[in-house]
């Protein structure tokens, strides 16, 4: 009897490491390809597809094709610690609701919402968000900084079936991502919270005075020199 407990605590643990290694396996296996290659798709895009039944808008674009105007202006819209936290932004997230701020961001950082977009849905359940904390540890894990930022550039969605920098800029601006202003930039960035809603072709008077705090807020980091700390 007591070698049989033996054998069965040991089938035991030989079960839960093959599980545990499984699912790391295939977390690399979906995390560790994009920090070279470019995402064929993310989940957001395909539930665009199904949502909207068209053609979408996107196309991958270097960081090097890129205004310096644009991850910057998102920083400072989304994620202004981006440069130096690991995933979480614990300090905006207590805060995240606190009064009397002028400006204010969501909790979530470029990050976790990249981590959404590729992989999850948008949902707010508790399996939803510890799926989202998962894979955000497993990007910052395997990922340097500059290439998140990138990828997040090239997949969010800026306006419906629009998802990306470079579809956005040649859609609403008729110019490639490298020649966005500084104002433009903005723009793109204050739509960011909500898309589907919010128009950088039409932009309501929210969005006019939120990319003004957001060049406000470029120009408190000090402007694009402000990642070269990534």
């Amino acid at each position: 009897m007591k070698f049989k407990n033996i054998f069965r605590k040991r089938r035991l643990w030989r079960y839960i490491i093959t599980v545990f290694g499984t699912i790391i396996f295939v977390s690399f296996a979906l995390v560790l390809p994009w920090r070279w290659f470019a995402p064929p798709t993310t989940s957001f895009i395909i539930q665009g597809q199904l949502h909207y039944k068209s053609p979408i808008h996107q196309r991958w674009v270097p960081l090097s094709k890129i205004s310096r105007t644009i991850p910057i202006a998102v920083v400072a819209a989304e994620d202004q610690m981006f440069p130096i936290h690991h995933g979480f932004d614990f300090k905006s997230i207590s805060k995240s609701f606190e009064e009397n701020r002028r400006y204010r961001r969501g909790a979530s950082t470029i990050s976790q919402q990249l981590a959404k977009n590729l992989y999850l849905w948008p949902s707010r359940s508790p399996i939803r968000k510890a799926l989202e904390v998962y894979f955000t540890v497993m990007i910052e894990f395997t990922w340097p900084k500059h290439r998140i930022l990138e990828v997040y550039l090239n997949v969010v969605e800026f306006g419906p079936r629009v998802y990306g920098v470079d579809a956005a800029s040649r859609l609403f601006f008729g110019k490639p991502p490298s020649r966005i202003t500084s104002e433009e930039a903005a723009l793109l960035a204050a739509v960011l919270p909500n898309p589907k809603r919010m128009s950088v072709v039409h932009p309501s008077q929210y969005v006019l005075r939120r990319a003004s705090e957001i060049e406000v807020a470029v120009n408190s980091l000090g402007g694009p020199g402000y990642l070269y700390r990534m």
